[in-house]
């Protein structure tokens, strides 16, 4: 067999080797938090219920399960919930080091503030939709308690779909903050200008809205809160660009 095909071979099995000990790695860090989430599953669930908790009236409202292992279930979602966030940091620290022998120095400073930013957009989301939407939004909900045609309406949520929706709140929020990430890489790469994005701007405004119906519950509270911020971090990646832009033609004219 020739000898150069052999030597190519080698860098390939030894990328594949690493990529499998980083992803044993990132799984061996996911199920250590997993082990140490399901033994608090009962204290993170209480934290996730508090914005409902607050929109009842004191000592009042009610989770329920209407199945008999619904219950047990939800503990296994919270812990694997929570477990991705704890084990984030492990995880993310490991596709770094896969990816980073691969660029240049320059490319790493440049990749390095977005990686920095990821996590940090997505705990503002989080936290956005933690403190003020989902309170907001469950008082909204619960406010149609009250007598309807002589029977009483009860707001009785289930933990399953309780669970469901915090979910739903925090991944939505926490995603669509990426993306003042997304259009500055794509604008980093080339893919896109500044002046490309001002043109579309009405477009995009039209698209956060669409958007925020499609992920949060089809109230108009919810869509607002999340539709406003998607396009006050537009404006502000549009900034953005306008500063790195004004800055590099300044270096070029150096």
């Amino acid at each position: 067999m020739d000898a150069s095909i052999d030597d190519s071979k080698a860098p390939l099995i030894e990328h594949l080797i690493e990529l499998r000990q980083r992803l044993l790695w990132a799984l061996a860090a996911f199920a250590v938090a997993f082990g140490v989430c399901i033994f608090f599953a009962d204290e993170i669930f209480g934290l996730l219920v508090k914005p409902l908790t607050a929109a009842f009236p004191p000592g009042e409202g009610k989770l329920i399960y209407t199945k008999l292992y619904e219950a047990f279930f939800v503990e296994i979602k919270v812990a694997l919930f929570a477990a991705f966030f704890v084990s984030f940091p492990v995880i993310s620290n490991q596709l770094w080091a896969f990816v980073a022998p691969g660029l240049y120095a320059k490319e790493k400073r440049a990749f390095l503030p977005f990686l920095i930013a990821t996590p940090i957009l997505f705990m503002a989301g989080a936290a956005l939709a933690y403190y003020i939407v989902m309170p907001t939004a469950f008082r909204f909900f619960v406010g149609f308690e009250g007598e309807v045609g002589g029977m009483t309406q009860e707001a009785l949520p289930a933990m399953g779909d309780y669970l469901s929706l915090v979910m739903q709140f925090i991944l939505a929020f926490g995603v669509c903050f990426q993306l003042p990430v997304l259009l500055l890489l794509l604008n980093r790469a080339g893919l896109v200008t500044r002046d490309q994005l001002k043109g579309i701007r009405r477009y995009m405004i039209v698209a956060a809205f669409a958007l925020a119906a499609i992920l949060t519950p089809p109230d108009v509270v919810s869509q607002l809160m999340l539709g406003i911020p998607l396009i006050m971090l537009y404006e502000i990646s549009l900034a953005i660009m306008w500063f790195t832009d004004r800055k590099k033609a300044a270096m070029e004219t150096e």
